[in-house]
């Protein structure tokens, strides 16, 4: 009698999808230490901005042209307004958020900059009237107190790249936080109709396309600073950019977006320790504190909104 073979079942995807998660978050938690290395190499923030959603884009090129060509034909004219738009939002985030780590830690700097869940209710509250449940009032309440806390200066050690500009730098870290908020709710729209790859390639060449004329405005060289700054620009576009927003957005399919978003929460630290052990920078003890309260705001926020999703 011939055994019969049983059919093996596919692997559930879940078995993998965490190790994924993980490397997401450890990809963008590198970006403010690429961002350092960069401008420790002498290059300005805004090349440093514009040359990140270049490399992005363009890396993005073949495989969008190859596979999504049909799709992008059929894109409506309002669809492209609202992604020009929205790459005008992000390349503020990028420009005005790699300028705050030229003047306050990268903990502080990235714990401001992963507000964004606060100032998207908000703009959906005054934009798209949405009624904010007292959850997240209560959150953004919490978030107001850190920051207050994290600009009360310190004469704690930073990295030799910064000014000791803590407010600042904070300001400039929230500047990054409400307008890449606005490109999501802009963009919202927008992807319920077209695929992933072909949006986020025309929003990143958009954004670099707008980042590209303010440097020629200014007159930025673009020579001039050593392989070591490219090689954390292509780096930063590669891992935080490609790598790790790719990951999420893989990760949601399978898990719950709760669970994705207090994972998501562990940038700053993450980022912090990264800094503390390459840079020896020791963030101050409000810096610290205020840290901690913003995000706690934030994950009380976030995890209202998320639940809706699911």
């Amino acid at each position: 009698m011939t055994a019969v073979k049983t059919q093996t079942q596919p692997e559930n995807p879940r078995t993998s999808v965490y190790l994924i998660l993980v490397i997401g978050v450890i990809s963008i938690s590198f970006a403010a230490i690429f961002i350092r290395y960069a401008q420790a190499a002498g290059m300005p923030s805004i090349l440093i901005a514009g040359a990140r959603m270049v490399f992005a884009a363009l890396l993005l090129t073949p495989m969008t042209l190859r596979r999504h060509m049909t799709e992008l034909r059929q894109v409506s004219t309002v669809d492209w307004l609202l992604m020009v738009t929205s790459g005008f939002f992000l390349a503020v985030h990028f420009a005005s958020w790699v300028a705050s780590l030229e003047h306050t830690t990268v903990l502080i700097s990235v714990t401001l900059v992963t507000t964004v869940p606060i100032w998207t209710a908000l703009l959906e509250m005054f934009v798209l009237r949405v009624r904010l449940k007292q959850i997240l009032l209560i959150g953004l309440g919490i978030t107001i107190i850190g920051g207050f806390l994290v600009a009360i200066p310190s004469g704690e050690p930073v990295a030799d790249t910064t000014t000791g500009n803590t407010p600042l730098g904070a300001f400039l870290a929230t500047i990054g936080a409400v307008t890449v908020a606005a490109y999501l709710v802009i963009g919202r729209k927008v992807q319920q109709k077209l695929s992933l790859l072909p949006y986020i390639w025309i929003v990143y060449g958009m954004a670099g396309v707008f980042l590209v004329i303010v440097i020629g405005v200014q007159q930025v060289p673009l020579t001039g600073y050593g392989w070591v700054a490219w090689a954390n620009i292509l780096a930063m576009a590669i891992f935080p950019q490609l790598v790790g927003h790719t990951s999420l957005n893989y990760a949601v399919k399978y898990i719950s977006a709760t669970y994705v978003s207090i994972i998501t929460k562990l940038e700053p630290i993450a980022s912090a320790i990264l800094a503390y052990f390459l840079f020896t920078e020791v963030p101050g003890r409000w810096a610290i504190i205020g840290s901690v309260i913003i995000t706690a705001g934030v994950l009380l926020a976030s995890l209202d909104r998320e639940k809706k999703l699911e």
